[in-house]
């Protein structure tokens, strides 16, 4: 390529001369009236400009040419199909009984952090969370703590507004705190619902598994029919203090909502696995039961 473009100016150069030892002679004829030397400096321009232009991606009888580092890209991009990265914003609400870990579970997946110290949320909290969740994807989730005691005030349908997915979180380690689940199971359903009338996922949290359990959580057949019956989109036992299935259960919920978002704009139907990140699937030996 270098030996080409030397090649190519030197010609220029000497084509050039050759232009200029002409002008020269023709400055020796007798010169024709109306004709003055701008004209000729003209013409001596342009002469090195038909020189010059193929080496500038100009045109060289056989069409355009378009510098090889340009084309490069070009093809690079055709040969991986880069597109403009699509981006999603879901509003996903954490819900469930007071002191059920709702907060700590937010806490760790957002920000990798738990506290011991324990703070009753009031009225509602907010976190943001953004997932690269592939080369031309980003979704950014918007975390919806609401308050433990909310279910008996008129503002759940306020919070719930627009939200398609949703966490019920339950203490294994308090079966109070399941009972309520179907309580709060039946507000979500009867105040927010998906754009064709069916109700928003929802996984089912049995929160401080590093705990003793007490109750249907220590009968995993049981809690699988439990979330069939009530139209969950599956369980996990997760624990926010040693960080035990946090990812894998907001994963799970991610692949829903992405699912159902797919199917209401195209009718199509996908495999989730489709848009599982690296690693997304739950280590096989921790405690987890998906009906999914």
């Amino acid at each position: 390529m270098v030996t080409t473009v030397i090649t190519a100016v030197a010609a220029a150069r000497h084509h050039t001369n050759c232009t200029e030892d002409g002008a020269e002679d023709e400055d020796a004829r007798p010169k024709v009236p109306g004709r003055g030397s701008s004209f000729r400096r003209l013409r001596r321009r342009s002469s090195r400009l038909r020189n010059l232009l193929p080496l500038l991606g100009g045109t060289n009888g056989g069409g355009p040419h378009k510098p090889t580092q340009v084309q490069a890209v070009e093809q690079a991009n055709m040969a991986t199909g880069q597109t403009e990265k699509r981006e999603h914003l879901y509003k996903i609400l954490v819900i469930g009984e007071l002191g059920t870990g709702k907060t700590s579970f937010i806490k760790r997946y957002v920000h990798q952090f738990f506290s011991q110290n324990y703070r009753a949320t009031i009225g509602v909290d907010f976190a943001l969370k953004v997932l690269n969740w592939d080369q031309n994807t980003i979704i950014r989730l918007q975390l919806w703590d609401i308050a433990g005691q909310e279910r008996f005030g008129n503002m759940t349908r306020v919070y719930y507004k627009e939200a398609v997915g949703a966490f019920i979180v339950f203490d294994v380690t308090r079966s109070a705190t399941f009972d309520a689940v179907i309580k709060w199971k039946q507000d979500l359903d009867s105040k927010v619902q998906l754009p064709d009338g069916k109700p928003i996922p929802c996984i089912l949290l049995a929160n401080k598994s590093d705990q003793q359990k007490q109750g249907i959580v220590t009968t995993p057949a049981k809690l699988d029919e439990y979330v069939k019956e009530h139209g969950f989109a599956g369980w996990f036992e997760t624990s926010a203090k040693e960080n035990v299935n946090i990812e894998e259960a907001a994963k799970a919920l991610v692949n829903k909502i992405l699912m159902n978002d797919k199917l209401l704009n195209t009718g199509e139907v996908i495999d989730s696995e489709r848009f599982a990140l690296a690693g997304g699937k739950a280590d096989v030996n921790q405690k987890k039961s998906c009906a999914c």
